[in-house]
């Protein structure tokens, strides 16, 4: 089964459907690139996917140990590249989990963010700068 379908709908933008569930996602060229920056663009949601895998298989982990992670954030900046190619040097990835958690369940849980897929599937050369918050 196909993962999505996707359409160019001019002016520098896609739109994008999840074949399982229907949700669509638009993309934008972002303003320094010939956009109007209007929506995400297709390396914003490269960055945003690896914030989100890494915080999903934290909520895995988190529901194995009965540890309750929900209302948790995380805030992504990427950064691109200043020479050509144009492409993602580096994505900042900064999480914010509940205080309450103990040193060795943060260990885990900051190494199991490090190993998600997307993590492993991004170029060895765009480097993943991790913080992790406890403030909740």
């Amino acid at each position: 089964m196909n993962t999505a379908t996707a359409r160019y709908l001019g002016q520098l933008r896609t739109e994008a459907t999840h074949v399982a569930s229907g949700n669509v996602v638009q993309t934008d060229a972002p303003t320094d690139n010939h956009g109007r920056g209007e929506a995400f663009s297709p390396t914003d949601l490269v960055s945003a996917a690896l914030g989100s895998c890494m915080m999903t298989i934290m909520g895995i982990v988190a529901e194995r140990r009965q540890l309750n992670l929900v209302d948790s954030t995380f805030v992504v900046r990427k950064h691109m590249s200043a020479e050509a190619p144009r492409r993602i040097a580096q994505i900042d990835v900064t999480f914010t989990l509940p205080a309450a958690l103990s040193a060795a369940d943060r260990a885990l849980l900051e190494r199991s963010a490090a190993t998600c897929p997307v993590a492993l599937s991004l170029h060895p050369d765009i480097k993943q700068n991790l913080v992790f918050t406890y403030e909740q």
